[in-house]
C-alpha cells in the first residue's frame, strides 16, 4: 500500500519536471530553437492545428528559423497567424516560404525571459508540494484508519519529504542551467 503511494508521487513529481521542461523549451535563449513556435495553431481547413504540422519549420542559424508550408496556399495563413502570436518578430514571406528573423536580445530581453523561467520553475515546485500533500494525506488517511501504526506512518512522511526535497532540488538544477542558457552571449 505504501509503496504504490509512493511510486505514485514520484511519478506524478517527474511529471511536474518533464511540464517544466517542455515550458522552458518555448523561452527564447541566446540561440533559437523551433520550440519558440510550438504553441503556434494555424485554421487548417476550418481546424486549429499545431504549425509544425502542416509545414517543415527549421532552424536556419542563430537568429532565423524558417517555415516551408506543405502547400503554399497555407503561406498567409501561417504569416497571419504568427503575427498574431506575438512572437516577437514579424514573419517575411517571400512566396516559397516564411523566414523569421529574431534579432539579438538584450539585456532586458534576457532579464525578462529569465524571470519567466523562474515562475515557470516555482509552478513546478508548487505541483511537487501538492503531489506531497496527497500523498501525505494518504498516509495519514491509513494511519487514522489504524492500516499503519504511528511509527510507519512518520517514516512514509518522512520518505514523501525526502522525495519532495529530491524533486524540488531537481527542479532548481534545471531552472540554473536555463537561467545560465538564456544570460549566456
Amino acid at each position: 500500500m505504501l509503496d504504490e503511494i509512493f511510486n505514485e508521487a514520484k511519478d506524478h513529481m517527474q511529471k511536474s519536471i518533464e511540464a517544466m521542461k517542455k515550458d522552458f523549451a518555448t523561452l527564447r535563449t541566446g540561440k533559437v530553437t523551433t520550440a519558440i513556435v510550438d504553441n503556434i495553431k494555424v485554421e487548417y481547413y476550418g481546424v486549429p492545428t499545431p504549425l509544425n504540422q502542416v509545414a517543415n519549420v527549421t532552424v536556419l542559424d542563430a537568429t532565423t528559423i524558417a517555415i516551408n508550408p506543405w502547400e503554399k496556399n497555407m503561406l498567409g495563413t501561417i504569416e497571419k497567424t504568427i503575427q498574431q502570436a506575438n512572437i516577437g518578430v514579424n514573419p517575411n514571406n517571400d512566396g516559397d516560404f516564411i523566414k523569421l528573423f529574431f534579432p539579438p536580445m538584450t539585456v532586458e530581453q534576457r532579464e525578462e525571459i529569465a524571470k519567466q523561467a523562474k515562475a515557470m520553475a516555482e509552478k513546478a515546485k508548487v505541483a511537487i508540494r501538492n503531489v506531497r500533500k496527497e500523498a501525505n494525506n494518504k498516509i495519514k488517511r491509513l494511519e487514522k484508519d489504524k492500516e499503519l501504526s504511528e511509527d510507519e506512518a512518520k517514516r512514509a512522511l518522512d520518505k514523501i519529504q525526502r522525495l519532495t526535497d529530491e524533486f524540488v532540488a531537481k527542479v532548481d538544477e534545471a531552472l540554473k542551467a536555463k537561467e545560465a542558457d538564456i544570460k549566456r552571449v
